[in-house]
Protein backbone atom coordinates (compact mmCIF):
# COMPACT_ATOMS: atom_id res chain seq x y z
CA UNK A 1 0.00 0.00 0.00
CA UNK A 2 2.84 2.29 1.28
CA UNK A 3 4.45 2.08 -2.91
CA UNK A 4 1.43 2.97 -3.99
CA UNK A 5 0.69 5.96 -1.94
CA UNK A 6 4.34 7.08 -3.39
CA UNK A 7 3.82 6.46 -7.04
CA UNK A 8 0.39 8.18 -6.73
CA UNK A 9 2.26 11.38 -5.23
CA UNK A 10 4.90 10.80 -7.92
CA UNK A 11 2.74 10.95 -10.97
CA UNK A 12 0.84 13.93 -9.50
CA UNK A 13 3.61 15.94 -9.13
CA UNK A 14 5.11 14.80 -12.79
CA UNK A 15 1.32 15.60 -14.44
CA UNK A 16 1.56 19.25 -12.18
CA UNK A 17 5.14 20.19 -12.92
CA UNK A 18 5.10 19.09 -16.71
CA UNK A 19 1.80 21.15 -17.33
CA UNK A 20 2.94 24.34 -18.89
CA UNK A 21 0.93 27.47 -18.36
CA UNK A 22 -0.47 29.05 -21.65
CA UNK A 23 0.54 32.77 -21.29
CA UNK A 24 -1.81 34.70 -23.25
CA UNK A 25 -1.08 36.63 -26.90
CA UNK A 26 -0.39 39.81 -26.52
CA UNK A 27 1.73 42.91 -27.49
CA UNK A 28 3.94 45.08 -25.11
CA UNK A 29 6.84 48.02 -25.26
CA UNK A 30 5.47 50.10 -27.78
CA UNK A 31 7.88 52.97 -29.19
CA UNK A 32 7.56 54.83 -32.27
CA UNK A 33 10.31 57.71 -33.53
CA UNK A 34 10.40 60.38 -36.13
CA UNK A 35 14.00 61.55 -37.51
CA UNK A 36 13.63 64.46 -40.10
CA UNK A 37 15.82 63.56 -42.65
CA UNK A 38 16.31 67.02 -44.75
CA UNK A 39 13.22 66.44 -46.74
CA UNK A 40 10.84 64.09 -45.23
CA UNK A 41 10.90 61.74 -41.99
CA UNK A 42 11.55 58.53 -41.12
CA UNK A 43 9.39 56.98 -38.73
CA UNK A 44 10.77 53.94 -36.77
CA UNK A 45 8.55 52.14 -34.67
CA UNK A 46 8.31 49.23 -32.68
CA UNK A 47 6.66 46.43 -30.29
CA UNK A 48 7.06 42.90 -28.90
CA UNK A 49 5.12 40.37 -28.97
CA UNK A 50 4.92 36.67 -26.31
CA UNK A 51 2.51 34.33 -25.74
CA UNK A 52 2.22 33.55 -29.54
CA UNK A 53 1.90 29.33 -30.53
CA UNK A 54 4.68 27.80 -31.77
CA UNK A 55 5.23 24.44 -33.81
CA UNK A 56 7.85 21.99 -33.53
CA UNK A 57 9.85 20.47 -36.43
CA UNK A 58 12.93 18.14 -35.50
CA UNK A 59 14.75 20.27 -32.96
CA UNK A 60 13.55 23.81 -33.89
CA UNK A 61 10.30 26.14 -32.80
CA UNK A 62 8.71 28.28 -35.39
CA UNK A 63 6.43 31.35 -35.02
CA UNK A 64 4.35 32.98 -37.48
CA UNK A 65 3.18 36.68 -37.22
CA UNK A 66 1.28 38.90 -39.45
CA UNK A 67 1.44 42.90 -38.66
CA UNK A 68 -0.13 45.70 -40.14
CA UNK A 69 -0.17 49.54 -38.43
CA UNK A 70 -2.60 52.08 -38.96
CA UNK A 71 -1.85 56.05 -38.48
CA UNK A 72 -3.88 58.98 -36.81
CA UNK A 73 -2.83 62.02 -36.58
CA UNK A 74 -3.52 66.10 -36.31
CA UNK A 75 -6.67 67.51 -38.44
CA UNK A 76 -8.74 64.29 -39.29
CA UNK A 77 -5.44 62.36 -40.31
CA UNK A 78 -6.43 58.54 -40.55
CA UNK A 79 -3.64 56.21 -42.98
CA UNK A 80 -4.71 52.93 -42.79
CA UNK A 81 -2.39 49.89 -43.30
CA UNK A 82 0.92 52.19 -43.60
CA UNK A 83 2.87 49.29 -42.93
CA UNK A 84 2.22 45.95 -42.91
CA UNK A 85 4.98 42.34 -42.76
CA UNK A 86 5.08 39.17 -41.83
CA UNK A 87 7.66 37.46 -39.59
CA UNK A 88 8.16 33.78 -39.78
CA UNK A 89 10.89 32.72 -36.95
CA UNK A 90 12.36 29.83 -36.77
CA UNK A 91 14.90 28.64 -33.56
CA UNK A 92 15.26 26.04 -31.25
CA UNK A 93 14.14 29.04 -28.48
CA UNK A 94 11.61 31.43 -29.24
CA UNK A 95 10.17 33.98 -25.77
CA UNK A 96 9.26 36.69 -27.38
CA UNK A 97 9.34 38.42 -31.22
CA UNK A 98 10.22 41.97 -32.31
CA UNK A 99 8.32 44.07 -35.03
CA UNK A 100 9.82 46.92 -36.75
CA UNK A 101 8.01 49.01 -39.10
CA UNK A 102 10.07 51.92 -40.93
CA UNK A 103 8.75 54.42 -43.63
CA UNK A 104 8.96 58.13 -44.37
CA UNK A 105 6.24 60.59 -44.80
CA UNK A 106 6.48 64.19 -46.69
CA UNK A 107 6.62 67.42 -45.10
CA UNK A 108 2.95 67.60 -46.16
CA UNK A 109 1.81 66.18 -42.44
CA UNK A 110 1.19 68.91 -40.35
CA UNK A 111 3.31 69.25 -37.03
CA UNK A 112 1.43 67.40 -34.06
CA UNK A 113 1.50 64.26 -32.34
CA UNK A 114 0.80 60.97 -34.02
CA UNK A 115 -0.24 57.37 -33.06
CA UNK A 116 0.78 54.18 -34.85
CA UNK A 117 -1.78 51.72 -34.10
CA UNK A 118 0.19 47.75 -34.27
CA UNK A 119 -2.88 45.36 -35.61
CA UNK A 120 -1.26 41.97 -34.61
CA UNK A 121 -2.16 38.41 -35.67
CA UNK A 122 -0.35 35.26 -34.04
CA UNK A 123 -1.46 32.99 -37.77
CA UNK A 124 -0.41 29.77 -35.73
CA UNK A 125 -3.32 30.13 -33.34
CA UNK A 126 -5.40 33.29 -35.20
CA UNK A 127 -5.09 35.36 -31.82
CA UNK A 128 -4.97 38.96 -32.26
CA UNK A 129 -3.40 41.61 -30.42
CA UNK A 130 -2.79 45.50 -30.57
CA UNK A 131 -0.63 48.16 -29.18
CA UNK A 132 -0.14 51.74 -29.47
CA UNK A 133 2.61 53.86 -29.91
CA UNK A 134 2.66 58.07 -30.61
CA UNK A 135 5.53 60.43 -31.74
CA UNK A 136 5.59 64.18 -32.59
CA UNK A 137 6.21 65.89 -35.48
CA UNK A 138 7.77 68.80 -35.34
CA UNK A 139 9.64 71.02 -37.28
Amino acid sequence: MNKFLYLFFFILITISCSKKEEEKFEAFSPEAFAYDIGDSWEINAMVNVKGFVTKESGNELSASIFFSVDMIGPDTIEVKNIFSDDREITSDEIIDIPLEAQFELDYSFPDGLYKLIFNIADKNSEETASAMATFELKR
